[in-house]
């Protein structure tokens, strides 16, 4: 049953992974061009469009947000390592639960927050640009937050579960100081 649980959670895994490369990949795409389009019809015709400095906005807002959640599946977020380097093995283990814990209840705060925004803008029936709502446009980032902050739960409930995670996650901290041939970068 174990077995079956785990091809699950690896096809979600590999599933969510390729939908926020995909995404990251579409919305980089529609920037470049958007902004180039821009960019020749000011120069070539001095002239341009009312939506696309808008939409670029938008769109850095959805690459930011899902930039972040992207970098959170592979723990390479920003995070300000103080203490831990200082502590014995149980000591990182504990601070990387602890912090887990604290990044998945500031999540799930940012998103309860951001979602009660989002609601607002869609009650006032704000547009953002070309017809398009702007609660629409603002929607990733509640979803961003909440799936940022259940990845982090279960990054949390993973290391209490299965201790040897947490001591995947030091290896992985050390390897990022180091490349992969030894050196330091």
């Amino acid at each position: 049953m174990a077995s079956v649980r785990q091809r699950r959670l690896s096809r979600l895994t590999r599933l969510s992974t390729w939908l926020e490369n995909a995404l990251i990949t579409l919305l980089l795409i529609a920037v470049i061009v958007v902004a180039t389009g821009q960019i020749v019809m000011r120069n070539a015709w001095d002239a341009g469009t009312a939506w696309s400095e808008p939409f670029l906005r938008v769109t850095v807002l959805w690459l930011g947000m899902i930039g972040a959640l992207a970098a959170t599946r592979g723990g390479n977020h920003i995070r300000i390592d103080v203490l831990s380097r200082f502590l014995p093995d149980g000591g990182k283990r504990a601070a990387v639960l602890i912090t887990n814990l604290f990044s998945a209840l500031v999540c799930g705060l940012i998103a309860w927050h951001a979602a009660r925004f989002v609601f607002m803008e869609k009650a006032d029936g704000v547009i953002a640009f070309a017809g398009v709502p702007a609660w629409v446009c603002e929607a990733i980032i509640p979803i961003g937050f909440a799936l940022m902050g259940v990845r982090y739960a279960g990054f949390f409930l993973l290391g209490v579960c299965c201790p040897v995670h947490c001591q995947n996650v030091e290896a992985a901290d050390r390897e990022a100081g180091q490349g992969g041939d030894g050196q330091r970068r």
